[in-house]
């Protein structure tokens, strides 16, 4: 097996990396219901197995469940982790600001201002 296909991202790894996009950006929702195994099949040029497997690395992450004969859906915990890791990046951005204004203010009262 030669390097390249090693480091190649299996198709299957594909699907799950656009499903957490489409998570993270927003597009799907706690409780959207996922294309169909034939739809995403016929989306991503794969055969029914790879997308069964997407799922399956997809629940297991616990951002998808299915219900047997219903479908898949998105989780309420795969939007609410992603809404907490923005409220973060957020908190800790406004921290750096106002670290960054208040060594401002110390500067410029030094220079008489």
């Amino acid at each position: 097996m030669s390097l390249m296909s090693n480091e190649a991202v299996q198709p299957y790894q594909r699907i799950v990396q656009d499903v957490r996009d489409k998570i993270r950006s927003g597009l799907w929702t706690a409780g959207t219901k996922l294309p169909s195994t034939r739809e995403l099949a016929e989306e991503y040029g794969v055969a029914a197995g790879t997308v069964q497997r997407a799922l399956t690395e997809l629940r297991t992450a616990g951002l998808i469940y299915s219900h047997q004969g219903r479908g898949s859906f998105i989780t309420d915990t795969a939007t609410e982790t992603n809404e907490d890791s923005t409220a973060r990046a957020l908190r800790a951005l406004e921290e750096q600001v106002a670290d960054l204004s208040a060594r401002l203010e110390k500067i410029e009262k030094g220079r008489g201002g």
